[in-house]
């Protein structure tokens, strides 16, 4: 493993980014058409030090969904802007800089949906998940939850959840990361973000898989008992191809978004999760293939596929229908 210690003499790699933007926002859900309830923002320089930072609540014009989580009840909205008015001020923290975030593809996407809803384009042409980061780096952490990266570098988490302490903690765990990568000449896992150029809340025909976001009268939450998946199973999953309605998919360890969470938008897309492991099982999703948990040993010996949280985040975005019998 690389030695994690900050020095003042390490050699600057010269192909690293100019500017950092460590950002963080909480939200009414997972799904395609949910909305950005806060967002904080710490912009560092090239070396990873803090230059400023910035915080706000969004008024989502719907239920603020999952309160448990992050705290935010509908009157604390109430008088909130809403995106549109914060999408300037938010853009400037953002340009020019790479986007660093903990699950960066989620982030990402919430904030291209809601400058598309704006008719606006975000500022972001990069991206750094660092979660990607922390393998390139081999760093020894138990899981890859924001907790343990912060654990790692002995940063101390105050507000779980809460967007401007989330990224006060990645970016203080994000610096040390940092000049850890240039002192070994690693090269950062920067990856591209496509802005969203049009954007339909109630498109008239929804596509195949389209996440439906949680709202309505009742509670936000999806029951725990979830109806049998009414699609037989296409069997394994093969990359390129994608995911396909009625495909079994099991879960195993740690994941940043909340396990249930992730389960519940499965099952939106048409996918069965499994409790365990078996012949007929498609897809593991893992960020710890390497464990020894009863599912990853049996997926190892069966053969089953496994991709990690952000890969299988990014799959959901396309379910390919069920194939009629």
């Amino acid at each position: 493993m690389l030695d994690d210690r900050t020095t003042a003499d390490t050699t600057w790699p010269t192909a690293y980014p100019d500017g950092y933007a460590v950002v963080d926002v909480e939200t009414t859900g997972l799904a395609r058409d949910d909305r950005i309830v806060s967002a904080a923002v710490y912009r560092l320089d090239a070396r990873g030090e803090v230059e400023d930072h910035w915080y706000t609540l969004v008024n989502p014009r719907r239920d603020p969904g999952p309160v448990w989580i992050h705290g935010i009840t509908s009157e604390m909205l109430a008088d909130a802007p809403l995106f549109e008015d914060i999408a300037e001020e938010f853009a400037e923290r953002l340009a020019d800089r790479v986007l660093v975030a903990h699950n960066a593809i989620f982030d990402w996407q919430m904030i291209a949906r809601e400058y598309a809803r704006a008719s606006r384009t975000a500022p972001v042409r990069q991206r750094l998940c660092t979660i990607a980061l922390s393998k390139e780096l081999d760093l020894p952490l138990p899981n890859h939850k924001l907790e343990s990266l912060a654990a790692h570098y002995g940063v101390v988490q105050q507000r779980a959840h809460h967007a401007l302490d989330d990224a006060r903690v990645l970016a203080e765990a994000f610096r040390p990361s940092l000049h850890t990568a240039a002192r070994g000449g690693v090269r950062l896992p920067l990856l591209e973000c496509r802005a969203l150029t049009e954007w339909s809340d109630s498109p008239a025909t929804p596509r195949i898989g389209y996440q439906a976001s949680y709202g309505g009268s009742g509670s936000w939450r999806a029951s725990r008992k979830r109806p049998p998946c009414p699609y037989p199973n296409p069997g394994r999953f093969e990359d390129g191809t994608g995911l396909k309605q009625g495909m079994r998919v099991a879960f195993s360890g740690d994941t940043s978004v909340d396990r249930e969470l992730l389960e519940d938008r499965a099952v939106e897309a048409g996918l069965h999760v499994a409790t365990s492991v078996s012949r007929l099982t498609s897809l593991l999703v893992t960020n710890d293939p390497d464990s020894s948990t009863s599912k990853t040993v049996k997926a190892k010996a069966f053969g089953t596929p496994v991709v990690d949280e952000a890969a299988f985040t990014q799959l959901l975005r396309d379910v390919a229908p069920a194939q009629e019998s």
